[in-house]
């Protein structure tokens, strides 16, 4: 089986999935649509820019022409406009299978009411339509707790407000229900409960039957550091958020999960795809905040880089889309990945586009400009959550654009519990910082009768030690000269950091000391390991 793939958008969502698919053995080609400066740049894509990627039936032409035969849709528009019938009906495979599915995610209220026969655990809630703002006012002003506020259509992630007073809560109300500022997503309203606890966003592969949930990862949503100032589509993200312990992890599956998917396929519309559930980790357990039929932006950036290098997404998404994801193996790695989102000044308000973006080295076909108020994404991944985001944030300051603006602050939550739960502890462990002892020693044990069988006469050391001697007459040499080379990481280190590629600098630096040797005419005698 060989796969062509339409993937729908131009975020940086599309350039992580792009960058992921492409890497399986599966997969052929990748038509990205419209794709965006760095999908085209992906082994085995191109961008498809040259049809309106909201209209369904020539993209139905172009992969049938084409003979592409999976689709996976990037945000959640496209599904609430029906692509996903439309395919289904060119008989092209689809990531999402049933074209009610949106349903879930383009309005509010459905999470408390996905079907009539699960009632996932959630916040109180009330809904007012577009005509009933008098009423949705004093339901504010008597419902005795704090509220939150939900415009119930899409609205790119920003249609949430988190009031603090009453007062608050009806200007916010206004907002949304006369002054229409979310359009269209406006035209309901949800009044909920305002719920205490971290978030966690969990992602799950379905295929109808099967659920696989992916490590939970936190959002960002607040554009400003400490969580503060206006709702965004996201900041970044990092995961596995350690608050998601493996007991709640098991709540999760088993009382929001697992019944969702059984609930759906019994009355007719069974979930294929990729189901992304928000949840409020509250005193009482894990409550439900939202779905989304959709790879969270920027969670998929972040949890993409956990998934074993031998797990195969393409597989898990055709799999999903056949129905037998049970015979996909799915792994992750140990480790923490990040995703710091970089936004033009202004956003989520007002903000300028077609700024120039530099970075390291820069191509002569073709230069890169900001489209969008979240314009790129920095990812990266490491044994500990401090590492990982020390290589996002440095891949962060590579970059400059006029009007770049991020926060500084991603994963604070998990930082601060961590200094919390164990302040004494300061340093890190081996383990942590990705060294295995057993594997070294391991290795050692394995070389040991190789490394024997160079050592020359006179050498008194052995491989795994901490010292030796080396005898220069029973070696055999008559008035020996000492030539050394002396030599250190300084640029090959600073080119690493710039490429991001360190585990090669050890063997530069070796092979580099024994040509210093080796050009003066001497003859290298032992080496010592660090």
């Amino acid at each position: 089986m060989s796969l062509k793939i339409l993937l729908r958008d131009s975020g940086g969502r599309e350039h992580a999935l792009a960058w992921r698919l492409a890497q399986s053995d599966l997969v052929k080609h990748i038509y990205v649509c419209p794709g965006n400066g760095g999908t085209i740049s992906e082994n085995k894509c191109s961008n498809l820019d040259v049809i309106s990627s909201s209209d369904f039936p020539s993209l139905v032409q172009f992969t049938l022409k084409n003979d592409a035969n999976l689709v996976v849709p990037g945000p959640e528009q496209p599904l609430v406009d029906g692509i996903e019938f439309h395919f289904r009906n060119g008989t092209v495979a689809s990531s999402y299978s049933t074209s009610q599915l949106p349903h879930i995610s383009a309005s509010k209220p459905s999470p408390k009411t996905v079907c009539t026969v699960t009632v996932p655990p959630t916040a109180k809630f009330k809904t007012f339509g577009s005509n009933q703002f008098d009423s949705a006012s004093e339901y504010i002003r008597t419902c005795e707790h704090r509220v939150v506020l939900k415009a119930s259509g899409l609205s790119a992630g920003k249609d949430v407000l988190i009031p603090e007073t009453t007062e608050d809560a009806l200007a916010g109300l206004k907002e949304i229900m006369v002054d229409k500022a979310f359009g269209s997503a406006g035209n309901e309203v949800v009044i909920e409960e305002y719920l205490e606890g971290p978030e966690v966003s969990v992602l799950a592969f379905s295929d109808g039957y099967s659920i696989v949930p992916l490590p939970a990862a936190q959002d960002h949503k607040r554009i400003g550091e400490g969580d503060t100032g206006l709702n965004t589509g996201g900041m970044g993200a990092y995961a596995p958020a350690p608050v998601a312990t493996p007991e709640i992890m098991n709540r999760i599956v088993k009382e929001t999960l697992r019944p969702t998917i059984d609930g759906m396929r019994r009355e007719g519309y069974p979930f294929v795809g990729m189901l992304f559930t928000g949840f409020m980790l509250t005193k009482s357990g894990p409550k439900v905040l939202e779905y989304n039929v959709r790879f969270g932006d920027p969670e998929t950036e972040a949890i993409l880089l956990l998934l074993e290098d031998k797990t195969d997404l393409a597989a898990i998404l055709h799999a999903c889309a056949e129905h037998h994801l049970d015979s996909i193996d799915i792994k992750f790695k140990p480790g923490y990945a990040v995703s710091v989102v970089l936004a033009s000044a202004g956003y989520p308000g007002n903000y300028k586009k077609d700024k120039e973006i530099t970075f390291g080295l820069t191509s002569p076909d073709y230069r890169i400009y900001t489209s969008d108020g979240r314009v790129l994404a920095v990812s990266a991944y490491a044994p500990t959550l401090e590492i990982a985001l020390q290589k996002a944030y440095h891949g962060v300051d590579t970059i400059q654009f006029e009007g770049k603006t991020c926060r500084r602050d991603i994963a604070h939550r998990a930082l601060a519990s961590t200094a919390s739960d164990s302040p004494s502890q300061t340093a890190l462990t081996y383990a942590q910082a990705g060294v295995s002892v057993d594997a070294g020693n391991a290795l050692v044990e394995a070389i040991k009768s190789y490394v024997r069988s160079t050592r020359p006469p006179g050498a008194n050391g052995e491989i795994g030690g901490f010292g030796g001697v080396f005898d220069l007459k029973a070696t055999g040499y008559v008035d020996p000269v000492l030539v050394s080379g002396v030599d250190d990481v300084g640029t090959k280190l600073r080119v690493a950091v710039e490429a991001g590629v360190h585990d090669l600098v050890g063997i530069d630096l070796v092979a580099m000391s024994v040509n210093d040797l080796l050009v003066q005419g001497a003859e290298p005698l032992f080496f010592l390991d660090y």
